[in-house]
């Protein structure tokens, strides 16, 4: 007789703990009288399940402590509820009226979109990424049309470097980052004292063409904008001359190549 489909270990282990059906048991009997090494491994097991169940026997037919019985611990469970309902009530209330505030603030304060989200996008990266002395960067410069062809390809959208040398600002190498807007492109740079500077660029959703404004955001200064739906956001420490010489040559070197 051959078993249906091959005898695996965990029909062995079925085997020993006579978890088999009748067929299963007797595929799995001729496959062991078939193979003697494994059958001498299954009857090892097999005596050591029968040497627990028989040390084990007493305990197993000593009967159940009154405590522990189905209607003693149901009574106990009522118990404790009953004790606890105020508690529960009160909690109910608070999440209840915390939960009103906070679908209150919902309503009351619109969810940030546009430039303003791009803004606060790139700042939180830069704090992540740009501040990292190690590793600010997935592809350093020497790979800079590989991380150009990969971005681009990510953001669906030709995405190009800005070349900021001619400010005192050295291309160190870019990232994929994400947002809760899609995936964007997170460019860095440093000048001759070691401050870097960010250019991160996604696609826009809404406010596709707008303005450049500027933003403070914890210690950083940032400028950002959109054309033709595509965002751009300068971030860098505050600083006392403002980034927007910086924001308008990314600007210029976009729309030249565009």
């Amino acid at each position: 007789m051959s078993a249906s489909h091959p005898i695996s270990e965990d029909d062995l282990q079925a085997y020993v703990d006579q978890a088999l059906d009748a067929g299963r048991g007797d595929e799995v009997r001729e496959y062991l009288r078939l193979h003697p090494e494994v059958a001498r491994r299954i009857d090892g097991y097999v005596a050591q399940r029968a040497a627990l169940r028989a040390v084990l026997a007493p305990i197993a037919e000593e009967p159940i402590p009154p405590e522990l019985g189905i209607r003693a611990l149901a009574e106990a469970r009522r118990a404790r509820l009953s004790a606890w309902r105020p508690a529960i009530a009160a909690t109910m209330l608070l999440c209840v009226g915390g939960l009103g505030g906070w679908m209150a603030h919902g309503v009351l304060t619109p969810p940030m979109n546009g430039v303003g989200a791009l803004a606060h996008e790139a700042a939180d990266n830069y704090r992540v990424y740009a501040s990292d002395l190690h590793r600010p960067v997935e592809m350093g410069s020497a790979q800079k049309a590989d991380l150009v062809r990969w971005v681009s390809n990510r953001l669906r959208s030709p995405v190009a470097v800005p070349d900021l040398q001619s400010a005192g600002y050295r291309f160190i190498g870019g990232r994929l980052v994400t947002t809760p807007h899609g995936p964007a492109a997170m460019f860095i740079y440093d000048d001759a004292q070691g401050e870097r500077l960010a250019v991160m660029v996604r696609p826009m959703k809404v406010e596709k063409n707008t303005r450049m404004s500027e933003q403070t955001n914890g210690g950083l200064d940032g400028v950002s904008w959109a054309s033709d739906g595509i965002g751009y956001s300068l971030v860098a420490p505050t600083r006392s001359e403002s980034l927007h010489p910086l924001a308008d040559e990314v600007r210029r070197q976009v729309e030249a190549i565009a």
